[in-house]
């Protein structure tokens, strides 16, 4: 009897070990993808901050090095070089005051996707009109070096130009 005992009371508690490994790995994962969260929802405030104020310098460092902004109705920009100049150009033509909202954010590693919307308006700084602006956006964000970056950026419009 007492070598039928021995094992089962080292599996037993190879067993209650085993879960609470589980239960604190668990917890662990859900505490770093909170802090991942957070951590991407800070970098797009510093997106939108970026497009309100017009700084193309701090939308480019907010990317990749190999990052690729395709805006809608332009060409891709694919690198640093190429995305510094594509917001510049776009800053030259137009004042955006927008607020993101945050539909999702999904995190998987090293990569991240985020689903969001904007609305607000934009000046058209060619007539001085203030139109509408309301986009859909999806963003694919790699951890480079402990921190978030935007590896993939696209947006299309929600409501037709007038």
């Amino acid at each position: 009897m007492k070598r039928l005992i021995t094992p089962v009371l080292a599996l037993a508690v190879c067993v209650a070990y085993t879960q609470q490994l589980e239960t604190s790995n668990t917890k662990t994962l859900e505490t770093m993808q909170k802090q991942d969260k957070a951590a991407i929802e800070t970098l797009l405030q510093t997106y939108k901050k970026s497009l309100n104020t017009s700084d193309a310098k701090l939308a480019q460092s907010l990317y990749t090095n190999d990052g690729v902004f395709m805006p809608t109705e332009a060409p891709s920009a694919i690198g640093q070089e190429n995305i510094l100049k594509s917001y510049e150009f776009i800053f030259t033509q137009i004042q955006l005051n927008i607020e993101f909202y945050i539909d999702e954010i999904t995190v998987e590693g090293d990569f991240a996707f985020a689903v969001t919307s904007s609305k607000g308006t934009t000046l058209i700084h060619a007539t001085g009109d203030t139109i509408p602006e309301a986009n859909r956006e999806l963003f694919v964000f790699e951890k480079v070096n402990g921190d978030w970056k935007i590896a993939r950026y696209m947006f299309n419009k929600t409501e037709p130009r007038q």
